[in-house]
Parts: C-alpha cells; structure tokens; sequence
C-alpha cells in the first residue's frame, strides 16, 4: 500500500463515500416510494416501476443486498482511512483516533443522512433509477444474500417473531382510505372530493340511518275504499305502500303514476288497486347502504320497506334516498322536505321532531351522534326518558333547544339554538 500514492487512495476512499451514498439513496426511496403509484407506472408499462415492484416484493432480499453492499464498502472506507494516516503520519496513535472520528462525521453526513433525507423527498425518480442497479447487484450476490438471511431468519425464529409477507399492494383501511381523499384536496374538485367521502360512508350507515320513519309515511287503507281516490290525488310520493286494516299488514306497493293512467276508465276501486300494486320489497333492519344498493341493482327495486328481526314494519328507503347520501340533495324538493327547517330571526331553527339527526347534521353543520337514537325525537326522549312538556328547555350535545310542540307521546316541533353555548 505504502507504494500506491497518496492522490489514488484518496480517490478511492472518495468514490466508495459515494457507492455508500448511493446505497443509502436507493434503500430509503425504496422504502418510501409510493406503492400505489408504481402499480398505476407498471400498467403504463415503465420497466423501472415494474423493477422494483419485483425487488419490493421480496424486502428481506432487497434490504439484504443493500446493507451488505453500503457495509462493506463503509467498512473498506474506514480501512482506507486507517491506511493512508499511518502512511501520513507515521502510524501516529493520536492521528488514528481523530482520523477515525473524521471518516465516521463524514460518513454520517455525506454518506448517510444527507443522502436518506434526499431520498425521502424525491423517492419515486430515485427508486426507479436504482432498481436498474439492484437488480443485477441481487443476482449477482444471490447465495450471499441468502446465506446471510438464514440466520436472519434464525434469530427471528428465536425471538418467535414471524414477519408478515410484503405485500406490495397492502390493504388500507376506510379510515386510511379517507385520509388520502381528504389529502388529495388541491387535485380533486370539492364536489367529487365530497362524493367519494360519502361513498366511503356507505361501508359504515345502515338504511335505519337514512329512512323515512313509520310515523311520516303516508300509505293506502284497502279497507277505506271511499278515501282511495282522494288520497291517491293529493298524496306527494311516487310509491305508496298498500295496506289493509292495520299499518302492520302491508300487502303491496303501487306506483302513483300507474294508477293515474287507470283512472281516465273510471274510479279507482280497492279490486283495482290490488291488480296494479305490486308485492313489498322487505329489508332487514341494519343493512348497510352499500349491500342495499347491490340488492337494489340485483333484484332491480328502487323501494324497500324495512323491518326489525320480529317483522315489525320501522320504515321506508328508496334508491333516491341512498344517491342523495352519495351526491347529496338533488335540486328539487318534497314539500315536507322543504319546510323541515324554518330559520327564526334570533339564529335558531324549528325542526320537526322526527326528522334523522343525519339530515342535521349535514344539513345545519351540527355534531349531533349517531350511534343512539336516529331522530330528533328519539334523541330528546332518550335525554329525558320521557316525554317532555312543551315550553321544557334542554341542552343536548351542547346546543339549547326548546320543546315547542309534543303531541301523542311524540316531540312534534323543536326549536334549536345553533350556537353552542
């Protein structure tokens, strides 16, 4: 060594400071490199993407060629090091002490830190580049790599720990799922951003959370044959459910339309009613949104009745009402959906009891939970255990609200103070 002059050893110990730069590049953009985003770069058929797709599906190999090569060539620097400051100064105790402590500043700085906290902010270009490096590094240092894993795996096996196998396109949560949405905010217009938050909330929201309650439901008594016709003229839903003697005895579904078209040959009579109407489409209470609208598709229904594990009629939900959870309100509105909130002149509104805390709170941007009673009613009850007089006061969830109307054991009218105080 000591014949070799002292500009090459230099040279070498410069050119092995940046083999172990570029090992520390690749191993931190390899580990931070968007997974996602290679798989979209791999059908667009980028060979680097489809390189380390194939390098990341095998980590214990991938971090096994890069270690062993960034060690050894660390290693071959501080040898270097040691070698050319016993040739300088003449194998001085005190020179290899701090040459050592110099080679370790500027291996952390030049070699490691600095190299990795490039790589974590640009991850995807350096990744693909040294995939194009590793890839014939791995196969080529195959049997040491593996050789070295052997024992990896040993020890793992002593510690009892059994690492999971790398999955490239690793599942995510909703939750996770919402994050990114949410992130994604500057590339995604607010209304599409809003529509794929409400998608991710069908997996979590069951019909009871969106239906139209038993009480606000109008239907057709068969046995009250006088009131057919009138009822079928003034009545402000597409489909009516057909019953006979009592609401729990609901015997079909007929379309309002259909019905007007008979009437051009006469009155509608209970017979012909029942020959237009159609058998209920029935629901398990606690279905989740998103398989009532796959068994809406299915069986090609757009209206659902809804019942409790006893058959106890609850409520009704349409197909409409599952888009409206997803696009939000269409343009038109009911009559009673219009006049469901009426804004006073001191900042509060007047609710009707039964309308779904959902629409509150999407509606009003209140923070109402949604894990007890679904309706303003229920809620109110559910806090006092009872019916409350009208003129009572409370505050639920933070929000002064004033019973206005109550009427047969049900809140009918509320008034809510939407400030929290």
């Amino acid at each position: 060594m000591e014949d070799i002059p002292l500009y090459v050893l230099l040279a070498v110990l410069i050119a092995l400071l940046i083999i172990s730069a570029l090992f520390s590049l690749s191993e931190t953009s390899m580990m931070a490199v968007n997974r996602h985003r290679l798989k979209y770069l791999e059908t667009q058929g980028h060979h680097g993407a489809h390189l380390t797709i194939q390098l990341l599906a095998k980590t214990d190999r991938l971090l096994g060629v890069i270690l062993l090569g960034n060690n050894l060539v660390n290693s071959a620097a501080a040898t270097l090091v040691a070698i050319i400051i016993s040739i300088s100064f003449d194998h001085s105790d005190l020179a290899l002490f701090i040459g050592t402590l110099c080679v370790t500043f500027v291996i952390l700085i030049f070699s490691e830190i600095t190299p990795k906290i490039i790589a974590a902010t640009y991850p995807e270009p350096i990744a693909l580049a040294s995939s194009y490096l590793l890839t014939p590094l791995l196969k080529l240092f195959y049997p040491i790599v593996w050789f070295i894993n052997l024992f990896v795996q040993a020890l793992l096996f002593v510690l009892q720990l059994q690492p999971k196998e790398n999955n490239l396109a690793h599942r995510i949560n909703p939750e996770e799922l919402r994050a990114l949405v949410l992130e994604a905010g500057h590339f995604i217009q607010k209304s599409h951003q809003s529509i794929l938050l409400n998608l991710l909330d069908l997996e979590t929201i069951s019909v009871n959370d969106v239906m139209l309650p038993r009480g606000k439901i109008e239907a057709i008594d068969l046995d009250n044959g006088d009131e057919i016709q009138n009822q079928l003229l003034t009545c402000r839903h597409t489909r009516l459910p057909i019953y006979r003697g009592t609401l729990n005895n609901i015997i079909g579904i007929v379309h309002v339309r259909k019905v007007l078209n008979q009437m051009g040959s006469g009155k509608i009579t209970s017979s012909k009613l029942e020959e237009i109407m159609h058998k209920p489409h029935f629901i398990l209470s606690g279905t989740l949104l998103l398989s009532q609208l796959q068994l809406f598709q299915e069986n090609q229904e757009r209206f659902g009745l809804i019942v409790d594990e006893y058959g106890k009629w609850m409520g009704i939900i349409t197909l409409e009402d599952i888009l409206r959870e997803i696009i939000g309100e269409f343009t038109t509105q009911l009559p009673s959906q219009a006049d469901s909130f009426i804004k006073q002149e001191d900042g509060s509104v007047l609710v009707d009891g039964s309308t779904l805390l959902r629409d509150l709170n999407r509606k009003l941007g209140l923070k109402f939970s949604l894990r007890g009673p679904k309706t303003l009613n229920g809620l109110i009850i559910n806090h006092f255990q009872d019916t409350p007089n009208a003129g009572t006061n409370c505050k639920i969830s933070g929000y002064p609200m004033e019973i206005i109307r109550t009427q047969d054991l049900a809140i009918k009218i509320v008034k809510i103070f939407l400030t929290k105080t």
